[in-house]
Formats: structure tokens, sequence, C-alpha cells
């Protein structure tokens, strides 16, 4: 008997965030499964990067510029993956932003607006462009988005980060009952992972070890443990999660 494969074939995925780390990874894996990749982020240089990456492995990309925490940027983007595809399938919320590190009381509005527009707005405004293209072509889409371990953990000085990740987990609960059947939506909390994102963790030696000491598999993730799990949530195979939210953080929020 031949073994089950996770595909992405005929489908058409957005994937925010997609210049580096944990996005770029998910685009990269969602073309090789097969999947014409909508690659989103506020730069295109870095976006450009990857969508070659991904032709030259003889993959399908295409790279937009799109700033996810303005409105008019993110229906810009879904209007163009149509356009250019003639439909959008799968959106994976990736694009995040985590300006302020340190003790939450010293914050200044700024970074707290910015990471709520960016973090929770921006998610939402992408889902609603992408149900309501959905409910147009009466067609059914997957929806993946990337939350975190700090949205259910104590998170000492990126609490403001924290909090948005909690909005995040609770969206996906309630909206994948609200948009059911035209969407299924997942979320997935990663761990510590090795990105220039999580930098600030992952080379304070101090805070990795922490952190290694209550993680049961003993390593930071990497990019690709997190495409795998949105892989699966993403396609027909996982066609029966709907407001799930896998960890992949090495066993760190057990431990």
């Amino acid at each position: 008997m031949a073994e089950p494969v996770i595909h992405l074939e005929d489908k058409v995925a957005i994937v925010t965030g997609a210049s580096r780390g944990i996005g770029a990874e998910i685009a990269r894996t969602f073309a090789r499964a097969g999947a014409k990749v909508v690659l989103a982020s506020r730069k295109i240089e870095g976006l450009e990067a990857v969508a070659k990456e991904i032709t030259d492995a003889g993959g399908e990309a295409h790279p937009i510029a799109a700033h996810m925490g303005k409105e008019e940027a993110v229906r810009g983007l879904v209007e163009d993956a149509i356009a250019r595809y003639g439909k959008v399938d799968v959106l994976v919320n990736n694009a995040a932003t985590n300006p302020y590190f340190g003790p939450i009381m010293n914050i200044d509005w700024g970074a707290w607006d910015k990471t709520f527009e960016v973090n929770v707005k921006g998610y939402f405004m992408a889902i609603r462009e992408v149900t309501r293209h959905l409910q147009e072509r009466d067609g059914r889409g997957a929806v993946v988005n990337i939350a975190s371990v700090a949205g259910f953990m104590a998170m000492p000085l990126q609490a403001c980060y924290g909090m948005t990740k909690a909005a995040v987990v609770s969206m996906t609960k309630s909206l994948s009952i609200e948009l059911a059947p035209h969407v299924r939506m997942n979320a997935i909390a990663p761990g510590l992972i090795e990105t220039k994102f999580a930098s600030a963790l992952t080379q304070n030696d101090e805070i990795l070890q922490s952190v290694l000491d209550r993680t049961s598999l003993k390593r930071v993730g990497q990019p690709q443990d997190v495409a795998s799990a949105a892989l699966l949530l993403a396609s027909d195979q996982g066609a029966y999660f709907n407001g799930t939210l896998l960890t992949v953080d090495g066993g760190w929020s057990i431990g």
C-alpha cells in the first residue's frame, strides 16, 4: 500500500511574513507540496529572493509587497493573488512584529499600537478578505494562524506580544465556528524557533538555557518544524481539523 502523501496540488496559498524565517519556510514547503504560493511582506527584496529560490526549484511563487497592518494593502494583496491565479484557497497569517522587549509598565503607546495593529488586526483583515472571496465563489478554504506559546504562557518582558498571541488563539477558536463551512481555521503555537525574529532570545545565553532546561527535546526548534504542521493543517489531509491549536515547542510549555 502506498504511503499517504500530504500535498497542496491545485491550491493557491497566501503566506504573509514570507521573506524570512518561519514564513519563508512555510512558503517553500507549500510550493514543494504543489501549491502556487503568493508571498507577502513589507519589503519586496526579501520576497523576491524567496520567490526565486522556489521557482528555481520548479515551484510557482509570486511576491507582493504589503503592509499587513493596513486595510488597503491587505485588500490589494488578496485582489492581486486572485487576479494572478484566479482564486485563493489557503491563507497563512504569519506576519508579526514585536518592537518592544522590556518591562510592560514602560511600553509606549506607539509600540503597543503597532504590535496589535499587525499581530491582531492584520490577521483579522486578511481572514475577512479571504473569507469573503471564498463565500462569493462558494469555495472551501483553510486559514492557518501562527500564534505562539506566548499566548498561553507567562512571558515576562514580552507581555504585549503575548497579549496579541492570546488574541490570535481566541480569534481562531471563535472564527472557526462563525466562518465554517467555507473556512477551516486552525492555529499553531510555536515555541522558541531559531529565526532572526527570535534572536533576542536565542542569542541570550541565560534565556536560552532557561528554555532548554524546560524543553524535553532539549533543542531549539527550526522553521521546518512549524512548516510541517502548517502543511498538514492547510491540506485536504487535514480536512477534519477546525478550531485546533497545535503546539510546536518541543515540550517547553509542559516542562
